[in-house]
């Protein structure tokens, strides 16, 4: 993806680096002696002339105190098109005042600050499809795309988006690399606002919960538009009174003609005084009216006048529930829709007021109501038949959050606590087997905690290659942060641990760190009240990675202290090998090599002890072998760091034989390019390139396109020590092919090889 500019030209990066630069009284020509840097090529990254190499980005960081915002910022591939907002209502009607209203103040004069809107207005009324047709209304304005992300507010869970978690999607989405977003909330939101500045984006925040949940989330300065929706008046907006609407019900007339478009204009005009006392008993709210017009459009042979009576004796039995309008006529449309199912339909409907995610596969759903895969499809398509449940695509369904409290509602009351136990044991265990199997997928090699005995007969789902797992893991990712909760509130502790546990694989892919961290701090409280202490050490040896990730090292290391004293007490060798090379990892990114290689040599011999111990165990000795491989390419590594280039060599080697021995090709084409690197600094170029070729022939073979991406980039650089710069551009070129279509922020690293500079080629 080629880089972006904005503005004034000049990148993210060179903007913020002039800003901290002049924040801190530095000329160029000092800033240039800090870094040991020319001038020249420091005033042309600033201006955005020249991509910073990542090199660079360290020492600037270090010299200007960014905490680590520099070095994001050169990580991210500048603005990927964005375009995330979802499709508007089709049967949207009316509203034509708001929406002009709000589309003028999407359009007038701010300087210094972005174009806020907010939409305020109680639950049912039409905020969201609003803000949606208001989005793709003015869409054209903002070139550069649209993020669009449900904050979860009033979720009746009552778990509203953490804005952290949110802004580390958005950076993503944005380009930038996961593993170099920072680890505080208020560091995220400045590296946002930088990506954000000089760029024309729409933002739409839906269903926030109040003002402190997005301040956050605001861009910085003008150019963006932002569209947020709350059921509060978000009073802590700096916005005028014409950016903000409080929406009510649609007039009579709007009521209608929505109506007509479900119903038909000629069963309207026919009734046209019941199609009135309809819209009049939905309180002209679009949500009711929807559910309603649908069960008129779905009983032909019934007057709607005949229709509009059974509504209104239906409000008369909920009248005495609340005395809130809005929420009578809602819940009255609810129910009335709800006891024209047929029993099976209205149990699966109940069912989903206890899933806790935010959207249910056709197959989990299956799983709660123990019924077959195709059964349910069929249920559920009924239920978005009659708009209590709509359909995503791809067998995924979701459920408006107030259409979930009154199917939770109809739960507690008609379903037995022993039906709503095993509903939620069953969808429980159908997503730990699932996510067991999928992270199996992706990673055969690696131990993990088996999972749980299931009593039940759950529907399978079979991956047949790697990037279906990969597909099915960052589908259900959301859910599985969510699960662990429910598993909590319904006393299924080990579920709670297990299933954080069994997704390190995807995780540790796709580096999705904070709701990571959120899932295993769950995972622990139910370890520990279970009185599971190797789930309770499985679960902290886990969220270290997490917390190393975001460099958070103090954590990593409190969390992995009290892993290992667990281990030790319970004598858990094979967890307490993991957790020593896990704090191998650690002291090698704070440059404690010598501290590293104490630690990874320890987990070795640990390893060894229990090879010898379990040879028998089949499946323990290949992850145990894969243990060893990993121990050793990163203790290979540390030596390297440390000079002890013979050493190193020994144990990459060692590494080698591992991998090939348990057919672990990731693993080997890892440790090749290691190799190729470590006979590079050895200066021995020849079988450097030979490691690199090899390497190329079995991630290719694999098709790993990021390994082989990463390899032409070090056999590049090779290339160029060796005096051949044109099979070395070439080489790059394509390592920066791969990287472009991948999305991957180290195609700047590459960009940067191919760019050069006097001080680096010289």
């Amino acid at each position: 993806m080629p880089q972006v500019k904005l503005g004034d030209d000049s990148s993210p990066f060179g903007r913020e680096l002039r800003r901290l630069r002049t924040r801190r009284g530095l000329s160029l020509q000092k800033l240039a002696e800090l870094v040991n840097y020319t001038r020249g090529y420091i005033g042309k990254v600033e201006t955005g002339d020249k991509p910073p190499t990542s090199e660079l980005a360290r020492r600037c960081d270090q010299v200007l105190e960014a905490g680590g915002q520099l070095v994001a910022l050169a990580t991210s591939e500048g603005l990927p098109r964005l375009a995330q907002l979802p499709a508007a209502a089709a049967t949207f009607v009316g509203r034509d005042h708001h929406l002009s209203q709000l589309d003028l103040a999407l359009s007038g004069d701010m300087p210094g600050a972005p174009w806020t809107v907010a939409v305020d207005g109680p639950p049912g009324v039409g905020k969201t499809a609003l803000a949606l047709r208001l989005a793709h209304q003015v869409k054209d304005r903002f070139p550069d795309g649209q993020l669009y992300v449900d904050l979860h507010g009033y979720s009746p869970d009552g778990q509203p988006s953490l804005p952290d978690v949110v802004l580390e999607e958005f950076l993503v989405a944005l380009g930038t690399s996961a593993a170099a977003i920072p680890a505080s909330t208020s560091q995220r939101a400045a590296l946002y606002r930088s990506l954000l500045d000089g760029s024309r984006i729409l933002l739409v925040l839906d269903n926030a919960r109040d003002s402190r949940q997005i301040e956050h989330l605001l861009p910085g300065s003008a150019g963006c538009g932002v569209i947020v929706t709350s059921r509060m008046r978000l009073s802590g907006l700096p916005i005028r009174q014409d950016q903000r609407i409080t929406l009510g019900p649609l007039t009579e007339d709007e009521s209608i003609l929505l109506l007509r478009t479900v119903i038909g204009n000629d069963r309207a005009d026919d009734e046209p005084e019941a199609t009135a006392g309809l819209a009049r008993r939905c309180g002209h709210l679009p949500l009711a009216l929807r559910i309603a017009a649908e069960r008129v459009a779905t009983h032909p042979h019934h007057s709607v006048d005949e229709l509009a009576d059974e509504l209104g004796a239906e409000e008369e039995r909920l009248d005495v529930l609340s005395t809130d309008d809005d929420s009578v006529a809602v819940r009255t449309v609810f129910s009335w829709s709800y006891r024209d199912l047929s029993g099976e339909s209205a149990r699966m409907f109940r069912l989903i007021g206890l899933h806790r995610g935010p959207h249910l596969s056709v197959h989990a759903a299956a799983a709660m109501a123990d019924v077959t895969v195709a059964h349910a499809r069929r249920l559920l398509d009924r239920l978005v038949g009659v708009h209590l449940v709509q359909g995503l695509g791809g067998g995924r369904y979701r459920c408006h959050d107030l259409l979930r409290v009154y199917a939770a509602e109809r739960a507690l009351e008609e379903e037995p606590q022993e039906s709503r136990n095993l509903a939620v044991q069953r969808v429980l265990h159908w997503y730990l087997q699932t996510c067991y199997s999928a992270n199996h997928v992706l990673s055969p090699q690696r131990f993990e905690p088996p999972p749980e005995d299931c009593p039940f007969s759950l529907p399978e789902l079979e991956f047949a290659s790697y990037d279906e797992a990969l597909a099915w893991c960052e589908a259900e990712m959301a859910n599985l942060i969510a699960a662990p909760r429910l598993a909590l509130e319904y006393g299924e502790d080990a579920i709670a641990w297990k299933i954080p546990v069994c997704n390190f694989n995807f995780v540790f892919l796709r580096k999705r760190w904070s709701p990571w961290i959120s899932a295993h701090e769950l995972g622990v409280a139910g370890a520990r009240r279970l009185g599971d202490r190797f789930g309770e050490a499985w679960a902290l040896n886990n969220i270290a990675h997490g917390f190393r990730e975001l460099r958070r090292f103090k954590d990593a290391k409190e969390s992995l202290a009290q892993a290992m004293e667990i281990r030790k007490q319970i004598d858990d060798q094979v967890g307490l090998a993991w957790t020593l090379t896990a704090m191998g990892f650690v002291d090698g990114d704070l440059r404690q090599f010598a501290t590293a290689t104490a630690s990874l040599t320890e987990a070795l011999r640990i390893r060894a002890d229990v090879e010898r111990e379990h040879a028998d165990n089949a499946q323990l000795m290949m992850a145990n072998k894969q243990g060893q491989g990993i121990a050793r390419a990163s203790l290979g590594n540390a030596l390297r760091e440390l000079g002890r280039l013979d050493e190193a060599l020994n144990e990459l080697n060692q590494a080698l034989r591992i991998f090939r021995d348990i057919a672990d090709r990731h693993g080997e084409g890892y440790t090749l390019v290691k190799l190729g690197d470590l006979y590079a600094r050895l200066r021995r170029p020849d079988e450097a390139l030979a490691n690199f070729e090899e390497a190329l022939a079995t991630r290719r073979e694999i098709g790993d396109r990021w390994g082989e991406a990463e390899t032409l980039h070090s056999r590049g650089r090779v290339l160029l020590d060796t005096g051949e710069a044109e099979a070395a551009r070439e080489s790059w070129h394509d390592a920066l092919a791969i990287f472009t279509d991948l999305d991957d922020p180290r195609a700047e690293d590459v960009r940067a090889s191919l760019a050069s500079t006097p001080r680096i080629v010289g």
